[in-house]
């Protein structure tokens, strides 16, 4: 998500509080930053400021809103008169909070807007034997209750809301990291190698040599030898012997925290 507040320690202690919840944020300090994000990255929520430099917090509220991108807008704002928060409703806000404020509060309204958005998905997900509840931060495998990093449990969640489709390994550091992540990093490949060990065997995590990962149901008519190495490639798909990995996994960087 995108964190616009123009208080550094504030935008900080907010985006290191939504990490230990599993969510990734941006920040930008003024408003042109936060235009300039929005042209370039695809974000789940955004959190406004309403007072920050440059275009102010509603100015962004009103691109987002123009943008037809349908992605809600918590304002996080001081202005908190009546009428201020007519005012954001009527600019297109979905939910207002005002300073000071609990993170914790934060955090369940964020998850609200985020099951508004996502309604035509069920709230548990489940596929290739995995189920994922979002809310209680929790995974089973096929019955077996999994305990995941929080970094896991983020780059899980993208999987499994792709339901089956390729997920690149640029677009799951863009969704659970932050921007500041190295994109050469081998972040995304140490992080799905952990979360498929985790899954356990059969795994269900496949990947799609340079291009990406994506959630996988073994056969049950295949025998193990024949379904994927520990990279998680098919041993019998062509070129598998090369294990290719998402093109940006090429150095160390950022760990699975």
């Amino acid at each position: 998500m995108l964190i616009v507040e123009d208080e550094p320690y504030l935008a900080e202690a907010v985006r290191d509080g939504l990490r230990l919840e599993a969510i990734a944020a941006d920040i930008a300090g003024d408003g042109d930053t936060a235009l300039e994000l929005l042209s370039v990255n695809t974000y789940d929520i955004a959190v406004l400021d309403r007072d920050i430099p440059g275009p102010s917090g509603d100015e962004v509220a009103r691109s987002i809103v123009a943008s037809g991108s349908g992605m809600p807008i918590l304002m996080l704002t001081a202005a908190d008169r009546l009428d201020d928060k007519a005012s954001g409703f009527e600019l297109g806000a979905d939910d207002y909070l005002t300073k000071p404020f609990e993170l914790q509060e934060l955090v369940m309204r964020l998850r609200a807007l985020d099951r508004r958005r996502a309604h035509s998905r069920p709230p548990v997900r489940e596929i290739a034997g995995v189920r994922v509840d979002p809310f209680r931060r929790e995974v089973f495998r096929d019955g077996r209750f999994v305990a995941l990093t929080r970094k896991q449990f983020a780059v899980l969640e993208v999987l499994v809301a792709a339901e089956g489709g390729v997920v690149s390994a640029e677009e799951l550091l863009e969704r659970a990291w932050d921007e500041n992540a190295d994109p050469f990093t081998n972040a995304v490949r140490i992080t799905v190698s952990a979360l498929r060990k985790r899954l356990g065997e059969p795994w269900v995590i496949a990947t799609v040599p340079g291009v990406g990962y994506r959630m996988e149901s073994p056969r049950a008519d295949e025998p193990r030898s024949s379904r994927q190495d520990e990279a998680g490639v098919r041993r019998d798909a062509p070129g598998s012997g090369r294990r290719d990995e998402p093109r940006s996994s090429r150095r160390e960087g950022a760990g699975d925290g």
